[in-house]
């Protein structure tokens, strides 16, 4: 005796349910910018009143907020053909960017507690690490 396995065929989705999978992976690409987008400007906010205010107390919230942006971007955010990087060494430019923020973010901190640098050298340094962060999710 054979047994017979029965076939099945399966259609596509329904030309709608494409559609809306569409809309929803658009919808949450947007909110995922937008919400990148306002942490950069709170980066920025932060990073001028590091200048002004010469406060540890404000550079280890900007520490904090550009560890949540790359947290965000990099390691769990937005997918590599999304950040136009699509390519093999994709990986080993953002790993590069990464240590760049991080060489800067440590050159801040020492030139913070150098009181003589000025605000200018503390908003170059600060200008550098956003530019770094644009690089990344741009």
């Amino acid at each position: 005796m054979r047994s017979r396995v029965e076939q099945k065929t399966y259609s596509k989705l329904p030309e709608g349910t494409k559609n809306f999978n569409k809309m929803v992976q658009t919808q949450f690409h947007k909110m995922k910018r937008e919400e990148l987008d306002k942490l950069m400007r709170d980066i920025t906010m932060q990073g001028e009143k590091i200048a002004r205010f010469r406060s540890f107390r404000d550079l280890a919230t900007f520490k904090r907020m550009i560890k949540q942006f790359l947290e965000k971007t990099v390691y769990s955010g937005l997918e590599l053909a999304e950040s136009h990087h699509f390519s093999p060494t994709s990986s080993s430019h953002t790993l590069k960017t990464v240590k760049q923020i991080d060489q800067k973010l440590l050159q801040l901190t020492d030139d913070l507690m150098e009181q003589e640098k000025s605000n200018v050298d503390l908003l170059g340094i600060i200008g550098e690490i956003n530019g770094l962060l644009i690089n990344i999710y741009t």
